[in-house]
């Protein structure tokens, strides 16, 4: 991981070939978490505010090769320290304290999860989740089985999916694009598994139907590409299947009870005959 620490003052006296240098490191989609102010308050509502997402919980998902700015728009020092309060510091990464106005800059070349904390203000703490490619909404059709079956959902997007809601009548599911696009690409790589929603397919974006998405399916997988906007806000693909609304357990205890109530009802009418 490469992390620079920069003062905004400076940034406008620096010759041309540090400005080009500079350039480099927002090379891969760069994501800002800025520290608002107050954070240095325990008491204070929030202590991150991630323009990715709007997230305040100092957590954030990238991409292995992007770069977080974390920016200080408070009135104290802070820092951003790799590990935890309670484990202290694993010297994964550590910006050294830096002022109002300041910010630190890191690349996350490596996948894995890293939390950090401050150190002057240890209730300030949070997570970078740094995936290969492709990010995960997990369980997505868990609220409409009995909870037996569900599916992760994978994607690669500029953005974030979310709220999948998937309607059984229509054979549909509807994503929530949120957050901010930190790329020019704003294609959606989508997975989605044939026992989910399987195709062929009809896509909705914001009530517009696409025409022009690409469909590959290999070994139950359905692999989708689909053209959307920077300011594309809903996602609505219907298929020919989607998952059950039970599940196998579901239809299992089903079946038993209406053979046990043809049998009982057969066995009354027998006594009631003798």
């Amino acid at each position: 991981m490469k992390g620079v620490k920069l003062e905004i003052l400076l940034l406008f006296g620096i010759s041309l070939l540090v400005v080009s240098s500079f350039g480099t490191v927002y090379a891969q989609s760069s994501y800002t978490i800025k520290i608002p102010t107050g954070a240095s308050d325990p008491n204070a509502p929030y202590f991150w505010q991630s323009e990715k997402d709007g997230s305040t919980t100092g957590t954030i998902e990238i991409l292995r090769g992007d770069t977080v700015v974390w920016s200080n728009a408070d009135t104290a020092p802070h820092t951003v320290t790799s590990g935890t309060p309670e484990t202290g510091p694993d010297e994964m990464f550590d910006s050294g304290l830096f002022d109002p106005g300041e910010f630190f800059v890191l690349e996350f070349e490596n996948v894995g999860s890293f939390p950090y904390f401050c150190i002057i203000h240890p209730w300030m703490v949070g997570e970078v989740k740094v995936t290969e490619g492709f990010s995960i909404l997990p369980d997505v059709g868990k609220t409409v089985t009995d909870g037996d079956k569900s599916f992760d959902v994978e994607y690669k997007f500029s953005r974030l999916l979310s709220n999948p809601q998937i309607n059984v009548d229509q054979k549909s599911i509807t994503f929530e694009l949120v957050g901010n696009s930190k790329s020019s690409n704003h294609d959606l790589v989508l997975k989605l598994s044939s026992e989910l929603l399987d195709g062929p397919y009809v896509i909705w974006a914001d009530g517009k139907k696409l025409s022009d998405f690409q469909h590959e399916k290999e070994n139950g997988m359905n692999t989708l590409v689909i053209p959307l906007t920077e300011q594309s806000k809903t996602l609505t693909i219907v298929g020919t299947f989607v998952i059950p609304e039970f599940g196998t357990v579901a239809i299992m205890i089903l079946s038993v009870a209406i053979i046990s109530v043809i049998m009982f009802t057969a066995k009354s009418k027998l006594n009631l005959r003798v």
